[in-house]
Formats: structure tokens, C-alpha cells, sequence
């Protein structure tokens, strides 16, 4: 099984965290089952920004990221060559390095 391997975030996992992921679950889905509180305010239907990560390495094994996902990436704080939008990123078979940003655009979180 790939491994998802999120660098340290300040609140989120400050140790960081290694991550063995079942091919075919978003990387928001890794993260919440593993108890990585990453915002989802749209409840994973890429409607909003609040779980944009940089997918630092093994992107090049992920799905495209369709129309709508760029769409609102276009939206997201601190955008990257490496963002994505991790309720629409869906684990393949390799090991990917995954950073949470340290804000969201956001304005009200209910862990707050």
C-alpha cells in the first residue's frame, strides 16, 4: 500500500505523520480517517478551498485534476505548481509527501 507521508503543520499533526493509504480514497479522506483534522467545509464536493495541500512528491501518480478542481484551485490561498484540492486527489500506488498550507481562505471554521 502507498504511503502518504504529511510534513508537520503547526495545528493540524505538528509531528507530521506517515500514512499506509487504500488506492482509490481522496488524500482528504486519508487524513480525516487518521485523525489529521483537515478543514472540509463543502464536505469533500470541491465547492470551496478549505482543503487545498501541496502535493510535494509523486504527484506525477495522481488523477488529472478536472476543470472544476482548477477552477477552484484558482480561488486558494498560497496556490502552487504542486496544489491540489485533497477531496479530489485520489490515491494511486505511490508514495506521495503531502504539506497542509498554514491558512485556508476560510473565513469561519467551526474547529474555531
Amino acid at each position: 500500500m502507498p504511503k502518504l507521508i504529511f510534513l508537520p503543520h503547526e495545528e493540524l499533526c505538528p509531528e507530521g505523520a506517515v500514512i499506509e493509504a487504500k488506492p482509490g480514497k481522496t488524500i482528504c479522506e486519508v487524513a480525516l480517517e487518521n485523525d489529521i483534522a483537515i478543514e472540509h467545509a463543502c464536505e469533500m464536493s470541491c465547492a470551496c478551498t478549505t482543503c487545498h495541500v501541496y502535493v510535494r512528491e509523486g504527484g506525477e501518480s495522481l488523477n488529472e485534476a478536472e476543470e472544476l478542481e482548477d477552477d477552484m484551485l484558482d480561488k486558494a490561498w498560497g496556490l502552487d505548481p504542486d496544489s491540489r484540492l485533497s477531496c479530489q486527489t485520489v490515491v494511486a500506488e505511490k508514495d506521495l509527501v503531502v504539506e497542509i498550507p498554514k491558512y485556508t481562505i476560510n473565513m469561519v471554521s467551526e474547529q474555531h
